[in-house]
């Protein structure tokens, strides 16, 4: 059996840990590895779209990084217990027209023994914001240790 520490039960320290691997791995925004931090059969609640398994997973990723362009986001930890983890989050990005968006939202998580996350439920709202209002500018990727976190933009 794959198993992707850190494991539950969670401690403040290793929940926070968690968060960081997570938001490190959608800034690829590479569906393949992301899915990997997932059961095989883990069902997704993303808006209003429901996604059942790593195949839809990697699917449904692909649509939206070909959608959400410039993607830049950071996760923070809300809470945790157990095998559970509750997040907010926010990300940049621009459409094909170059219309900026700040996506927010609030994610729960449920953990398998394994580490691997067996339940995702998301909750996102879309902002359209200009240019100039951006908060995320760092280059694509991994968002720098030294870079705010969201407590620290004020969202």
């Amino acid at each position: 059996m794959t198993t992707r520490p850190p494991l539950p039960p969670f401690t403040l320290e290793t929940a926070m840990q968690k968060v960081r691997m997570a938001e490190d791995a959608w800034n690829t925004r590479d569906p393949e590895r992301v899915a990997q931090a997932y059961t095989e059969d883990c069902p997704w609640r993303n808006r209003a779209e429901f996604i059942n398994g790593r195949q839809e997973i990697v699917a449904f990723l692909q649509r939206k990084w070909n959608r959400e362009l410039d993607y830049r986001l950071i996760k923070e930890i809300w809470a945790h217990a157990d095998n559970r983890i509750a997040v907010r989050f926010a990300y940049e990005w621009h459409d094909d027209s170059g219309q900026w968006f700040r996506s927010y939202g609030n994610e729960n998580w449920e953990f398998a023994e394994n580490g691997l996350m067996r339940r995702r439920i998301a909750s996102i709202n879309d902002l359209p914001i200009r240019e100039e209002d951006r908060k995320f500018h760092w280059p694509l990727g991994r968002r720098p240790d030294d870079h705010p976190g969201l407590s620290d933009l004020g969202l």
